[in-house]
């Protein structure tokens, strides 16, 4: 047990004295009845066994007063509690075509203000974290219920390099799983697009594209996550050989359903970065087949207000957590408990208080 007020517990030297007060007039009482005796007046036998009783309201009366001078150092416990609770993934798309300006101010900021919206209106049961994917993919904010953190790490997300949407999958399923994910998945041939034009390299601290080597998807070892969800905010251009349909095939033995927001128009738009031009547009295809595989719900991003229902779905699993709670409350109501009932007894064997 810990206090956060300890100094109160000082007054707990005031018990003694009262003790040996107590005692000293129990002694004083014991001449006068000696005294009493010597002269012939002896107690009836009700009067002894009152004589016995008495000492009972008393006790609780100093029982109570240590309870409740406990309670004035405000004690905190650990206390094991259930809780529900799941863990939500924001899968950041940060490649260059995030730069287009099909959006307004942007697609990155677009995407932003929808991850924005989602976190103010989720639970605080809901855990959330932040996933940044270009052509490669790093966890920026691991799994927490601090909105702080998980808005901080959002503002600090900037575009460059390709897309990996299935390094971003990936890497947000192990943030769920909370442990690294080997053997990694099978790849899928398919050509790079301008997107990488850019010499802007991937987020710093991210996986470089030739650590997910081609292998086996049934030797992945994940297990089952129902209360995890994947958000993945993307205009859905994948330029890596990862073939994001089989890491979405993962979530789905999973149980992790993946949420794609569609970021931009359907409709090419250019994008100029240092001095290279490349065409960019919104793949809906993509992304309505990864939610479809992971029984997830597709988004656009001018409706990303629908988001906030996303935590519905999922399905919360119940923990045991031991955590520090203050039990002020409970210590005063037991010694104010204490002290009615010695107050009541005293009141009715000996008629007054004390």
């Amino acid at each position: 047990m810990k206090f956060v007020w300890p100094p109160a517990l000082l007054l707990l030297l005031v018990v003694p004295a009262l003790v040996a007060g107590y005692l000293a007039l129990l002694r004083l009482r014991g001449r006068r009845v000696a005294e009493l005796a010597a002269k012939g007046f002896v107690a009836s036998p009700s009067t002894q066994r009152l004589r016995r009783l008495r000492h009972v309201p008393y006790i609780l009366f100093v029982l109570g007063l240590t309870v409740m001078i406990v309670g004035a150092a405000r004690p905190r416990t650990k206390i094991t509690v259930p809780r529900r609770e799941g863990t939500v993934i924001l899968a950041f798309d940060v490649s260059n075509s995030m730069r287009a300006k099909d959006l307004k101010p942007s697609r990155m900021e677009a995407a932003k203000e929808a991850a924005r919206a989602f976190v103010a209106e989720q639970p605080s049961s809901i855990r959330i974290g932040v996933v940044a994917f270009s052509d490669g993919a790093v966890l920026t904010q691991q799994p927490t219920t601090d909105r702080r953190a998980v808005l901080q790490a959002i503002r600090r997300l900037t575009p460059g390099g390709g897309t990996s949407l299935g390094q971003g999958m990936y890497a947000s399923l192990q943030a769920i799983a909370g442990k690294s994910l080997k053997p990694m998945l099978p790849a899928a041939p398919g050509p790079r697009s301008t997107d990488t034009a850019s010499p802007d390299t991937v987020p710093s601290g991210s996986a470089n594209p030739d650590d997910v080597a081609p292998g086996s998807i049934d030797s992945v070892d994940i297990g089952y996550f129902g209360s995890g969800a994947i958000v993945l905010l993307s205009d859905g251009e994948n330029t890596d050989e990862l073939d994001p349909m089989a890491v979405a095939k993962l979530a789905s033995t999973a149980g992790v359903k993946i949420y794609p927001v569609g970021v931009g128009s359907s409709e090419e738009t250019v994008v100029e970065l240092n001095g290279f031009q490349f065409a960019t547009s919104l793949d809906e295809a993509a992304l309505q087949g990864i939610s479809d595989i992971t029984d997830g719900t597709y988004f656009r991003a001018e409706s990303a207000a629908s988001l906030s229902s996303i935590y519905r779905s999922i399905d919360l699993e119940w923990r045991r957590e031991s955590e520090f709670t203050e039990i002020t409350a409970l210590v005063a109501a037991a010694g104010a408990a204490l002290l009615t009932i010695g107050a009541a007894l005293s009141l009715l064997w000996i008629g007054r208080l004390v």
